[in-house]
């Protein structure tokens, strides 16, 4: 009997604590893009981003609100972010976010966020408008604290390696573009 009140009182509750709760969504058209807003919405602190693509208007208005709301966002993108057409980063440092481009000769092909180091967005699902439409991609929403905290220690990571945008808050070069993705060096 007395094993029994310790299961219920010291293990059980240990067991249930470390139950995490994986929310798994695919596209075409199966939420990704609706869960990913979803999170960011929820965001009251900080929201920490690496993402090799970024184009979906919807999730980057979702993301000037949350800066409107006070939310500190960091955003570490591909260097070929900064010259992509299609590529919302010119318009994010626009509305105040903070971006930086991946340094390292190969892609930053990471997609993952971190929402107030309590929720992580991870999956091959990239933040566009062709991911969420036709592409076969997969999205995760883990809230396991441990993983969470291996992700932070590579966003960290990626965010000291990174450089900013070569162009002042007008959107005028100060180093072209060019010369960064070439050189990597003095951007």
């Amino acid at each position: 009997m007395i094993k029994l009140f310790l299961f219920f009182i010291f293990y059980l509750p240990a067991c249930l604590s470390m139950a995490q709760e994986i929310k798994v969504y695919f596209s075409p058209n199966g939420g990704c893009q609706e869960a990913v807003i979803s999170e960011i919405r929820k965001a009251t602190h900080t929201i920490d981003i690496a993402m090799y693509y970024l184009s979906s208007g919807r999730i980057v208005q979702a993301l000037v609100k949350a800066e409107d709301r006070n939310v500190r966002i960091r955003i570490v993108l591909d260097q070929g972010q900064e010259i992509e057409a299609a590529s919302k980063s010119s318009y994010l440092i626009k509305h105040g976010l903070m971006v930086r481009y991946h340094l390292g000769f190969g892609l930053m092909h990471n997609k993952f966020a971190i929402i107030d180091g309590g929720s992580l967005i991870t999956g091959s699902f990239n933040w566009t408008l062709t991911a969420e439409e036709r592409n076969e991609e997969n999205l995760l929403i883990i809230t396991d604290q441990e993983t969470i905290e291996k992700y932070e220690e590579r966003f960290n990571y990626l965010w000291e390696t990174s450089r900013i945008d070569s162009r002042n808050a007008r959107g005028f070069e100060v180093i072209p573009s060019w010369f960064c993705a070439t050189f990597h060096v003095l951007c």
